[in-house]
């Protein structure tokens, strides 16, 4: 890892040039958008993680961190945008370990507000970060979260509007806002073979048109995988 740096920006401190690999590392993935639409997604966030090879630029993580009433309570809410790696760099762990030391900075910073993690995800391999990070989450194939349940279609209605069918837990939109090309698409046969791989399919059959799984993962350290908690524990919490 080594050979890996990671960088957290606010948004409006990227440059143009910024901007420019950013949109091209993504469109090099992702059909049914533009540069156009690239830009306007990620001015609405607050926060990108970028990592970069030998000064080049081979993933980067978009973040928006805001504040949300929840049955009488304040909760923060760190949600992630589109989570892209150059796929000669699969194999890296930079953005994870990253990602999960800043949370737990946000943690320290304020310890007594709950704290979560909401996504909404575009195709098999982004879902398999859950199970990695987390013991539980919503939704998943073997374990009862259905309490998180009306946090989700709370925040997803909020962030949505009618694009998000509280029944299928899916952002339908009725026109793709960016989707996987079919060059990294389909699952391979191993892929296939994993609970989490499956149960993406099942839950979310029409990723190729654009349309997302959400989810939602509470940041705990009773939550925590051992290599997360690791992780996360050395920011300080």
């Amino acid at each position: 890892m080594a050979d890996y740096q990671t960088l957290f920006k606010k948004i409006g401190d990227l440059t143009e040039s910024d901007r420019k690999q950013i949109t091209e590392l993504y469109l090099s993935y992702f059909d049914g958008s533009s540069k156009e639409q690239v830009i306007s997604d990620l001015e609405k966030k607050t926060e990108i993680l970028l990592v970069y090879f030998e000064d080049a630029l081979v993933g980067f993580s978009t973040l928006e961190l805001y504040d949300f009433e929840w049955e009488n309570s304040l909760i923060q809410v760190l949600y992630s945008g589109d989570t892209i790696v150059d796929q000669a760099h699969w194999g890296q762990q930079a953005l994870a370990f990253a990602w999960i030391a800043n949370l737990g900075k946000l943690k320290r910073d304020r310890p007594d507000v709950p704290l979560y993690w909401f996504v909404i995800l575009k195709g098999h391999r982004t879902f398999k970060f859950l199970p990695a990070f987390g013991k539980s989450f919503y939704p998943h194939w073997s374990i009862d979260r259905s309490d998180l349940k009306p946090l989700v279609d709370a925040l997803a209605s909020q962030k949505f509007g009618s694009d998000y069918n509280p029944q299928t837990g899916i952002v339908e939109f009725a026109e793709s806002r960016g989707h996987l090309n079919p060059d990294i698409a389909y699952p391979t046969k191993n892929e296939k073979a994993k609970d989490s791989v499956r149960f993406f399919l099942e839950k979310n059959p029409n990723y190729l048109r654009g349309h997302e799984l959400v989810c939602l993962c509470e940041i705990s350290e009773q939550n925590m995988k051992p290599l997360t908690k690791r992780i996360f524990r050395r920011s300080g919490v």
